[in-house]
């Protein structure tokens, strides 16, 4: 919602405080204005508890999230980035095997999307190694 909007809908809601001030029956004037009784008292104690600031619309965010991953396992999950350079499957591997923390590997990417640590810089990245392995061969053919 804009902020015009939102002074539109603020002045609204005041004019019809103070109809229904002025008039003495709450019922009348919610019927004109095609609102419930319950929305009007909504209004008017908070506009009693914080002026016309209390008339704008709240934000519908929640204000806290129960399930949300504690602090010390994300700060676990961003010390292995930082230290080892570490993917988001091979952290969820690792603080389940080693620390009895059972995390999803999506959840693990989201929460380094989220601190900006998803992709490693070049300097970062794995490098081969040329040749990792020489395929044995004996000394003379059939021994």
């Amino acid at each position: 919602m804009t902020k015009g909007e939102q002074a539109r809908l603020m002045a609204w809601r005041l004019k019809v405080l103070r109809q229904a001030a002025e008039e003495q029956n709450v019922a009348r004037v919610c019927r004109r204005f095609w609102m419930s009784r319950k929305s009007f008292y909504k209004w008017k104690q908070r506009h009693a508890e914080h002026g016309d600031a209390g008339l704008c619309d709240r934000p519908r965010t929640p204000q806290r999230s129960p399930r949300a991953t504690p602090r010390d396992v994300v700060d676990k999950i961003l010390y292995l980035r930082q230290r080892y350079h570490f993917g988001a499957a091979r952290i969820a591997s690792y603080l389940d095997r080693f620390h009895g923390l059972a995390i999803a590997r999506s959840s693990t990417h989201r929460i380094l999307k989220r601190h900006g640590m998803h992709r490693l810089s070049a300097n970062q990245k794995h490098q081969p190694h040329g040749k990792r392995w020489q395929r044995y061969e004996k000394p003379q053919p059939g021994h």
